[in-house]
């Protein structure tokens, strides 16, 4: 399935690095006119938001082995290193973006991570463990509001319509119901049901627009019937109905960001096909410097699938790979750092040339108005196009 993308996410971070280095230091950039990043979603995205809420460890990931690979010990991120969302911000010459709970946190302007692992679209998707993206979204009206408060209404407002906004949500609507055997998938067609997910996320996304978000960053589901967690329910096959699920919610959330785009003013997006490349990387691992692609690093049972890594989840027993970065998942459900890096390499590199990313002429739009803009504030010579910029409209 090919997707029709706006690349934002891509045009507003090139936009950043290349100002930063024609000006100097990113400091002096950034004190003029700050792009921050703003992180919503599930446990791809999560980085500690669960370590300080009330909940269980089958949804939190602080202690051992996880985060072993680059931070030394866990950081709450349901990985063993970093996440897609922590590389994209390297390559933005960002800061880590920090939890939004993580206490200490005294500014926002770099943006804040809402994300929380087993999120999902709607209320109901493991009420009472986690933190739905509905309470994300009131979350972040805090945020706007302490950003108003301190820097005042144009700032803010300047610095929100800057910002990305990334999401990664849905994948637990599809994945609770199903492996639970719940009754709620007996009184809806998959269609419906698809229609409620992404109807709600919709709401989510309208309500933040409201709130001065213009640029969004959304990635599809993974594919969720080949997970190893999932595999493992298939008899070594991947659960053609959470496959069926992934694919119509994929085909719905496009179809309604391009509506969206219609009906709001400003509103632009990017919707990666992270589907797409994990399949990918699932079938030929090698090509993808991996040698294994459909068990996981750490867990037990067939395909180490079992979800038990850690052994503070029910059971005591698990096994842990010699070479994470050999491996594409890291646990049951979730890849490794090295996976996730690949990931964000391919929404970040050659700036939309890569067969899976392809970007309206809009990227190029969104950089010369924010040229425009910088260069009453800078007089030095920006070449960013050799088109000229009426050609562009």
């Amino acid at each position: 399935m090919k997707f029709l993308m706006a690349n934002l996410a891509v045009s507003v971070f090139l936009l950043l690095a290349l100002v930063s280095q024609s000006h100097g230091s990113k400091t002096d950039y950034r004190s003029r006119n700050e792009v921050a990043l703003f992180i919503f979603g599930d446990s791809f995205l999560d980085a500690g938001n669960n370590n300080y809420i009330n909940t269980t460890t089958l949804d939190q990931a602080n202690f051992w082995p996880y985060g072993e690979t680059y931070f030394k010990f866990p950081t709450g991120r349901f990985s063993d290193g970093r996440l897609v969302s922590d590389f994209i911000a390297e390559y933005a010459n960002l800061p880590l973006v920090p939890p939004f709970l993580q206490p200490g946190i005294t500014q926002y302007h770099n943006g804040v991570n809402f994300a929380s692992g087993g999120a999902g679209a709607l209320v109901e998707t493991f009420q009472g463990s986690v933190i739905p993206l509905k309470t994300q979204a009131r979350n972040f009206k805090k945020v706007t509001g302490w950003l108003r408060h301190k820097l005042g209404s144009e700032k803010a407002k300047t610095l929100l319509s800057n910002a990305v906004y990334m999401f990664s949500i849905g994948s637990n609507d599809y994945l609770s119901p199903v492996l639970t055997h719940s009754d709620v998938l007996n009184s809806y067609s998959h269609s419906e049901y698809v229609g409620m997910v992404v109807g709600n996320l919709t709401s989510i996304i309208k309500e933040i627009y409201k709130k001065g978000a213009r640029k969004f960053a959304f990635m599809t589901l993974p594919p969720l019937g080949c997970l190893p967690g999932t595999r493992i329910k298939g008899n070594g096959s991947c659960l053609q109905e959470l496959s069926s699920f992934a694919s119509l919610h994929d085909q719905a959330l496009s179809m309604v960001l391009s509506q969206l785009e219609k009906q709001l003013m400003g509103f632009k997006f990017s919707l990666y096909d992270v589907n797409a490349d994990l399949t990918q990387m699932i079938h030929h691992p090698f090509k993808y410097g991996l040698k294994e692609g459909k068990s996981a690093c750490c867990g037990s049972g067939p395909f180490r699938g079992e979800y038990s890594c850690g052994g503070k989840r029910g059971k005591e027993y698990f096994e842990l790979c010699e070479k994470p970065n050999e491996h594409l998942f890291w646990d049951s459900y979730h890849p490794t750092e090295s996976a996730y890096k690949q990931l964000a390499a391919r929404m970040w590199d050659e700036y939309g040339k890569l067969p899976l990313i392809q970007p309206y002429l809009v990227i190029y739009n969104l950089v010369i108005i924010n040229i425009l803009m910088e260069q009453t504030l800078h007089q030095q010579e920006l070449v960013f196009l050799s088109k000229p910029i009426k050609d562009l409209y």
